[in-house]
């Protein structure tokens, strides 16, 4: 049992705390017993403040909890933080239209300074260009295509698969063609590639189709592409050939833009 004194009525007094449990104990409709056995406090003393509690509750409705002999004041609502505003907010428009045309911190600061006098610190705008990269993402355009104006094609690898007639796993690649107006696609499964098995798996391509596609867009991989470039990419001979044939132009994606491939 807790100890404590004995008034005069011949009633334990608990403690402030001790008090408030009981009665928000009671007020909860918890039984007796179950009180005795969290509090550890004797069944006559809970009986007796449940007695005064009830008439606390006759003589101030509304009132469930708290010491008998004052219940304390609420405790006021915490006053909220004030932000603070950064320096870059006036800029924030500016700031915007920099990052969209993938503009580094360094430069958009000495913009800032240069052309509206900006007297905050690089670091202020680091993080404010930061957080205005975390909640604006990159956007891109809607392209629409016509019925046979353009297809992308790529390699893909597969799981660990037995090569036929051997005991031997390998991962294959995995061919796949694209029409993008449509979003229908040609796949294929080979297991060794070369220049030449590149071209034949696009001519297999196009005589599903039925006819073949204006562009062909491709990642940079050495079986298309001898050299990457965005304006004069180099195809090796074989490729150039077949599309030429075939009345198609080739069009490399972007070095490490992984977005604009294929």
């Amino acid at each position: 049992m807790i100890p404590s004194n004995r008034g005069g009525t011949g009633v334990n007094v608990l403690k402030p705390h001790l008090q408030t449990t009981v009665f928000t104990l009671l007020a909860s409709n918890t039984s007796q017993r179950e009180i005795a056995r969290v509090t550890k406090i004797d069944r006559k003393t809970i009986r007796a403040y449940a007695k005064r509690w009830r008439e606390q509750q006759a003589n101030s409705p509304g009132v469930a909890t708290g010491s008998m002999d004052q219940i304390p004041p609420p405790r006021p609502p915490e006053k909220a933080a004030k932000q603070s505003v950064s320096a870059c907010e006036p800029y924030r428009e500016f700031i915007q239209e920099q990052l969209k045309l993938r503009r580094n911190y360094t430069a958009i600061y000495q913009d800032l300074v240069d052309i509206y006098g900006f007297s905050g610190a690089y670091n202020s705008v680091k993080r404010f260009a930061g957080k205005l990269c975390e909640s604006d993402p990159v956007q891109y355009d809607r392209l629409e295509f016509e019925p046979a104006e353009e297809a992308q094609v790529d390699y893909g690898e597969g799981a660990m698969t037995r090569v036929p007639g051997t005991d031997r796993y390998k991962r294959p690649r995995l061919f796949i063609m694209t029409l993008r107006y449509s979003g229908r696609s040609f796949r294929r499964v080979v297991w060794k590639s070369s220049k030449k098995v590149w071209a034949e798996l696009h001519e297999q391509a196009f005589r599903y189709f039925g006819g073949s596609t204006k562009y062909v867009v491709l990642d940079n991989l050495k079986e298309g592409v001898i050299k990457p470039d965005l304006y004069e990419p180099e195809l090796n001979s074989v490729y150039a050939a077949m599309l030429k044939h075939y009345g198609c132009v080739g069009y490399p994606a972007r070095v490490r833009d992984p977005n604009r491939k294929a």
